[in-house]
């Protein structure tokens, strides 16, 4: 039976799930994490962790391949549906496991960080003690979404997104299953782009290629339309078309900003990448001359993925040509390189004035800190000149403020307290 035969089967596996790689051997990518996470296995050290990465990289795998490889029993649950009461009898059933089998019991929570306070404080005391060892799964940042107590028992383990000949080589291996199935190189290389690091995504179009009865560019644009035209790099790059919307939005070209923006849409780009290049020019080329745009760009940023398609495009255009009518300074961005510059450069960086150090920790008097500093609400207009940069860069000066919008008032405001400067 071939893996098209296969795929026919009223009770098939989907394609993703009947790759999954069973060892550390057969997993693509993460090179890195896998060095580590063998080293573990071999010394019979298996500790709780938090896997955290984009969708597609392997969370599930790897935690399957762990429970495998130390005969460890498995249960998965996803935070969004499980509750206390679950949790208890999987505690009983892990205890069970332990004391009529020695088995471990390796529980896969997907999506931890959906978990109330209430919910990752039961684990605790188990996690803790070692009678259960917690694999967590999750796509945010878990310095922010999982509680520190937890955080402080588990290993945060941070999955790359995985590259486009990672997605290749899995790619090749299913096609590797089918010996008579029709396949071009360039819808490889498409797929492989267009999944983003995601092995599922690429894995599922695939699955939907196969029962179009082959792998090619042609299938592809059946099942993809005019996605297909962004990642066929015979035709346009949308790094190229991203480049051209950024120097639009900068250079005040708003009817321009909005045909690449529609572009981009189009083409099916992620809304994220866009409203990030939005956010960025906002900063790095609006700046001080109109401190509205970073606000805009930022709400944008945050509206679209509340609102999603096909809405989040008139938020886009908003935010893009207010963008492209605001006035233009690079200052700022100009000023925090020059300093970083000067930063990394010169050993005598970190010497703080004496008059500025903190004056709250034990010995802060004997050093003198704080002695001769002036609180400047006690002067008229709020302000005394004193010196607040290191000796050796009192002369320095990194912002340069243009006479553009806004920054024509805050140049007035710097030039009034520091003609020195000026």
């Amino acid at each position: 039976m071939n893996l098209f035969e296969t795929i026919q089967d009223k009770s098939f596996q989907p394609l993703a799930e009947k790759l999954r790689p069973q060892t550390l051997k057969d997993f693509v990518g993460q090179e890195k994490i896998l060095n580590s996470l063998s080293k573990m296995i071999d010394d019979g050290r298996i500790f709780s962790m938090i896997f955290y990465g984009a969708p597609g990289t392997g969370k599930t795998t790897l935690a399957k391949i762990i429970a495998n490889t130390t005969k460890s029993n498995f249960v998965k649950i996803n935070a969004a549906l499980a509750g206390i009461k679950d949790l208890r009898e999987i505690i009983k059933s892990a205890e069970d496991q332990k004391n009529f089998y020695g088995r471990q019991t390796i529980l896969f929570i997907d999506e931890i960080h959906r978990f109330n306070k209430s919910q990752q404080d039961f684990l605790l005391p188990y996690v803790e003690d070692g009678r259960l060892i917690l694999i967590g799964a999750t796509t945010e940042n878990p310095f922010f979404e999982v509680n520190p107590a937890l955080l402080s028992r588990v290993k945060i383990v941070q999955l790359k997104k995985l590259s486009a000949e990672n997605i290749k080589k899995i790619l090749q291996r299913a096609i590797n299953l089918e010996k008579n199935l029709a396949f071009e190189d360039k819808a490889i290389e498409i797929i492989s782009d267009f999944a983003d690091g995601d092995a599922r995504i690429a894995l599922n179009i695939l699955e939907q290629l196969i029962f179009e009865g082959g792998v090619t560019v042609e299938n592809l644009r059946e099942i993809l339309g005019e996605k297909v035209r962004r990642y066929d790099k015979g035709g346009d790059n949308h790094y190229d078309t991203a480049s051209a919307f950024i120097k639009s939005m900068r250079g005040s070209d708003a009817d321009a900003a909005i045909f690449y923006l529609a572009k981009m849409i189009d083409g099916g780009e992620d809304l994220k990448f866009i409203a990030r290049r939005i956010v960025i020019c906002a900063a790095e080329d609006v700046g001080n001359a109109d401190p509205q745009a970073l606000i805009l760009a930022n709400a944008a940023a945050q509206a679209v993925q509340f609102v999603g398609m096909p809405e989040a495009r008139i938020i886009l255009a908003q935010a893009v040509t207010y963008i492209a009518g605001a006035p233009k300074s690079n200052a700022a961005y100009l000023a925090i390189d020059a300093a970083l510059s000067d930063i990394k450069n010169n050993p005598n960086a970190d010497e703080v004035p004496a008059h500025l150090r903190d004056t709250s920790y034990k010995g802060a008097k004997f050093f003198s800190n704080g002695k001769g500093y002036k609180y400047p609400h006690d002067f008229e207009n709020h302000f005394v000149n004193q010196q607040y940069l290191p000796d050796s860069f009192k002369d320095k000066k990194y912002y340069f403020p243009t006479e553009n919008g806004k920054e024509a008032e805050i140049k007035k405001f710097l030039q009034n307290h520091w003609k020195n400067k000026f």
